[in-house]
């Protein structure tokens, strides 16, 4: 499972999609979900704009496994 830190309260799926290397830009995005079945904790979602929170869980097909963690201060 890989580690993604953010310095934001939360990142939204299409942006952590981005940052990723999963999709190269945000038109490829709303396809992507419409395409494979990312689970957010367990549950399929296809909202680009769902925000993930640490502790949250990603699975991508194909790409892997991902939680969203804070950078400590």
């Amino acid at each position: 499972m890989t580690e993604v830190f953010i310095d934001t309260p939360y990142v939204m799926l299409q942006q952590l999609l981005k940052m990723e290397n999963i999709v190269s830009s945000g038109g490829q995005v709303k396809w992507f979900l419409q395409e494979n079945q990312v689970m957010v904790n367990g549950e399929h979602d296809d909202r680009r704009g769902r925000k993930l929170y640490p502790g949250d869980e990603i699975a991508v097909p194909d790409f892997g496994s991902f939680v969203i963690r804070a950078h400590e201060a």
